[in-house]
């Protein structure tokens, strides 16, 4: 099995982070979207990633290759059994697809992609209206909704998954969580971030 897409994308973070958490052995091969490695472009057809190769089966889209991993692997399970705290777990999904990443994403962006690899000047204006006005919202709403170590059902979901992977991205780009004004949002990424399977993930190999 192989994993195509940098840890620095919080999609690819995210399956890398659920591979791990269900123990699976794979090959991690930590490219960028559009590269033209063949066998990345047959597994990702538009060139985004995550991208799963399975053998003779390739998946790209990260909530599709999660789902994908749970049914072909259901233990130890990363999707809640009962009906509503599942339904709870895709919404969070979803939430931090298009809502979250989208929002964090224009700082990682601008303040990484752009200057780091790209070798282009930030719009520090996206940024500055990214942390004033469209991320605290988001940050208040997850602080309403946490309670405890996990967001739904009681133990480590999808819904976890998602949502701590795109805070790394912050902290890379020099705007980590403030948990003075976010104690509880802090204390539930800070938890998610010290599981193994998450402090562990890097792009540098490790002889899988």
């Amino acid at each position: 099995m192989i994993l195509y897409g940098s840890s620095y994308s919080p999609f690819a973070r995210k399956t890398l982070f659920f591979l791990g958490e269900k123990g699976i052995a794979f090959e991690h091969v930590p490219l960028a979207f559009h590269d033209p490695l063949p066998a990345f472009q047959a597994a990702s057809p538009f060139g985004k990633i995550p991208a799963l190769e399975d053998g003779d089966f390739r998946l790209s889209d990260s909530s599709a290759i999660c789902h994908y991993l749970e049914r072909k692997y259901p233990a130890p399970a990363l999707m809640p059994q009962e009906a509503r705290a599942y339904g709870q777990a895709i919404w969070y999904d979803k939430f931090n697809d298009t809502m979250l990443v989208p929002a964090l994403g224009k700082v990682f962006f601008n303040l990484f992609v752009k200057p780091r690899i790209l070798k282009q000047e930030p719009d520090l204006a996206v940024v500055a209206k990214a942390l004033e006005r469209e991320i605290p919202p988001l940050y208040d709403f997850l602080e309403g909704r946490v309670d405890g170590p996990f967001l739904v059902g009681g133990a480590i979901s999808l819904a976890d998954i998602a949502v701590a992977a795109p805070f790394f991205n912050m902290a890379v780009a020099g705007h980590p969580l403030d948990v003075s004004r976010w104690p509880r949002l802090g204390a539930y990424v800070a938890g998610i971030h010290a599981r193994p399977a998450f402090a562990t993930l890097s792009d540098e190999p490790k002889g899988r």
